[in-house]
């Protein structure tokens, strides 16, 4: 990419970002988008703008993302959240305190070398004007040999001790923050409960219910609860979303009625297109009294003959819970397995009775698969990587040459085209990762979660970072090598590779942080949705509910995204020390436009309090230990003579991520009896910690409506009084 192309693509989305900003401000401050701008306070029955300011400022938010404390993330959204916030600010401090040395150290060393001028006219592959304006100021001008490699050997050892030094400090942060959640005076059902898996079949004259209340009531005499034991509920799950629907669809007619005074009609085939017509109210009254009678039906049936070898079991302390949790309970491990309770909304039923040696080759299969995955998709992704530079564009299609000829279209095509195709490609992923991850047997949504969110960084920084650096040099070079397949000529590939890479990436990073945070902040999709479904589709309540809610953070996607800026920023950190102004403000622009949707959009799915961090801490240390890989091989490239110093600093990180995960991880496996032994401001309801477990399709009693409660009232009230 040529350096105007780079200015072009770089002012062209700071554009962007200030008009979707302006758009925020403006938006915002409508009483009519209050759901979409403010949903987590509406749900909380708290004001839209209590405590917040209505100035035309464009920065206001700012000030008040800034001024919230942690304990007010915290309370609106969760530790979740708030351990989300400890990343992008350990990410930040890493990448800030690097850059401070970094900087005013490496740029001046690489602007004022001449490598690639003295290759200009050599054999070098980088003779063809493959590098850029940008690139005098990388570490591809920097002389074969030369002694100021000693430089950016010491950078890389100034980058691993700074990240050394912030993840202990977070991983300690974290784990107080958990700890503090979890001995909290509220009561939690999950701190009640174990989940038992791998039952063994019921003596004869047994129900499996009798069987696991005698075997915990042998145990845990005096805490013992009482258990729920997992069915087989396909059938009336089926049953029960039927009638959900028809109570929707009668409350649509309902309401049709309340609005025209004409009793609705509708006809009975395929979505109802085709086949008789009748009244709507009357029809769905009589689908709804006949799905009654079956679920209620079916339920009995459940609970009578579809016992499953899983329950959850429940204790009259959280201590006795903890304990029970952490402990063995059967000489064989394939029985009798025991682990910490999830919380109720967030439990896989379909999943607890699959077997301890089926769920150990189903996590093998699929990880078989996701590897060929991973496979697959890099050849695309190489290929569009590749044919979407411009040279080769014209080279595949040659009756385009004319157009991109012009120079307006062909600087935005330059600009932007290859990085759209990646993000696409990557578009395309996650829902797959995790249907796998829940595939594998795993018991909880928060961990599915984390397991898709692992599958997909790993899939990002092979098919991303190492697919896009290497794939545009193979294609062009590939004629060559064949010609003339020497080692030294592959090494000097893969060394010039990295730095011609650079561009590329300062402008995806680039592009994620202006537009789509920019995205993230006017919400400006979510708001269209929403008008055209309330003025065109929502008939009731429930509906216009369903058309704001606004749904979580999505971390299954936006972990792994951060992970894979952080890893681009790392790797490129030395050789092209520029990135580190595109990383820290791609983290500190996330952190405060994350910071405003935490406090007033995003509502939490569940709360694992966070369990996510060991994950974010080991995905931090993987990309660290790839920046040292990277560089050992790029100075190496370089015939650095002391390339070798790099080995202990390589080393030093297995040996950290170690230590950290002996010393801390214990306690986000597992709740530590220390904290759960703090008092309660009240007793325990345990036959309602009982019944936050029951599935609503086995529910004697109508469910609660979970967050949604008391919402829409508090907005229809909000609006009487704003007029609208």
């Amino acid at each position: 990419m040529e350096f105007g192309s780079f200015l072009v693509s770089l002012g062209t989305s700071f554009v962007i970002f200030v008009v979707l900003m302006l758009l925020f401000t403006w938006l915002s401050r409508k009483s009519g988008n209050a759901p979409i701008y403010y949903p987590n306070r509406i749900l909380k029955g708290l004001e839209p703008w209590e405590g917040t300011s209505l100035t035309r400022n464009p920065f206001a938010w700012m000030r008040e993302a800034l001024t919230s404390s942690e304990q007010d993330v915290v309370n609106l959204s969760g530790v979740d959240t708030a351990v989300h916030f400890v990343f992008l600010s350990t990410v930040l401090g890493i990448f800030a305190c690097s850059g401070l040395l970094l900087l005013p150290t490496l740029l001046p060393l690489a602007a004022t070398d001449h490598n690639l001028k003295n290759t200009k006219n050599g054999t070098d592959t980088t003779s063809k004007g493959t590098f850029s304006q940008l690139d005098n100021l990388s570490m591809a001008n920097i002389t074969k040999k030369s002694p100021r490699l000693w430089a950016f050997l010491g950078a890389v050892y100034w980058i691993s001790l700074v990240t050394y030094f912030f993840l202990w400090k977070a991983y300690k942060h974290v784990s107080t923050l958990r700890a503090q959640a979890l001995m909290s005076t509220d009561v939690k059902p999950e701190q009640f409960a174990i989940l038992v898996r791998d039952m063994p079949s019921p003596p004869d004259g047994q129900t499996q219910k009798e069987f696991i209340d005698s075997y915990f009531r042998e145990i845990y005499p005096e805490t013992f609860y009482r258990s729920l034991v997992a069915t087989e509920n396909s059938k009336v799950n089926k049953i029960w979303g039927k009638l959900e629907g028809y109570k929707k669809k009668l409350a649509r007619a309902e309401a049709i009625l309340a609005a025209t005074n004409n009793r609705p009609t509708n006809k009975t085939g395929l979505c109802g297109l085709v086949g008789k017509q009748v009244d709507s109210i009357e029809y769905y009254t009589e689908l709804i009294n006949e799905s009654v009678a079956n679920l209620e039906t079916e339920q009995k049936a459940v609970l009578a003959e579809k016992q499953q070898t899983a329950a959850v079991v429940f204790f009259t302390t959280r201590v006795a819970a903890a304990s029970a949790a952490q402990s063995l309970h059967c000489q064989m491990v394939d029985k009798w397995t025991v682990t910490e309770a999830p919380e109720p909304r967030e439990l896989l039923w379909q999943n607890l009775n699959i077997k301890l040696f089926s769920r150990i080759i189903r996590q093998y299969v699929i990880y078989f698969f996701v590897a060929l995955t991973i496979l697959f998709y890099m050849i695309p992704i190489a290929f569009v990587s590749a044919v979407t530079t411009l040279e080769n564009l014209q080279k595949i299609i040659p009756f385009i040459k004319p157009i991109v000829e012009i120079t307006a279209i062909r600087t935005i095509l330059e600009s932007f085209l290859p990085q759209i195709a990646l993000l696409v490609f990557l578009a395309m992923l996650p829902k797959l990762l995790l249907f796998l991850s829940k595939a594998e047997g795993i018991p909880a949504q928060s961990h599915a979660i984390r397991a898709a969110s692992g599958k997909y960084f790993y899939f990002s920084v092979f098919n991303v970072f190492i697919g896009v650096t290497l794939a545009g040099t193979l294609f062009n070079t590939v004629k060559d090598i064949a010609k003339n397949p020497k080692l030294d000529m592959v090494i000097n590939l893969l060394a010039t590779s990295l730095p011609k890479s650079a561009t590329f990436f300062l402008t995806y990073v680039s592009l994620k942080f202006f537009i789509g945070y920019g995205l993230e902040l006017s919400r400006i999709i979510p708001l269209i949705i929403f008008h055209l479904k309330k003025k065109y589709v929502c008939k009731t309540e429930a509906e216009v509910k369903e058309a704001w809610y606004p749904g979580d953070l999505s971390y299954a996607t936006r972990v792994p995204g951060d992970l894979l800026i952080l890893t681009i920023t790392f790797c490129y950190s030395v050789i092209a020390p520029l990135i580190l102004i595109f990383g820290i403000t791609y983290f500190g622009l996330g952190w405060l436009v994350l910071r405003n949707q935490a406090l007033k959009v995003y509502v939490p799915s569940y709360e694992s309090y966070g369990r996510m961090w060991p994950h974010i801490h080991q995905r931090i240390l993987a990309a660290l230990f790839l920046f040292q890989v990277v560089m050992f091989g790029y100075l190496g490239a370089k015939t650095f003579f002391y390339t070798a110093l790099v080995i202990p600093l390589i080393i030093t990180s297995l040996i950290f991520g170690y230590v950290c995960r002996q010393k801390f991880y214990g306690g986000f496996r597992h709740t530590a009896l220390e904290v759960a032994c703090r008092e309660l401001k009240q007793s325990p309801d345990l036959e309602e910690i009982f019944r936050a477990y029951i599935p609503h399709s086995l529910s004697s009693h109508k469910p609660e409506e979970h967050e949604f409660k008391g919402a829409m009232s508090r907005y229809q009230d909000f609006n009487a009084i704003a007029g609208v």
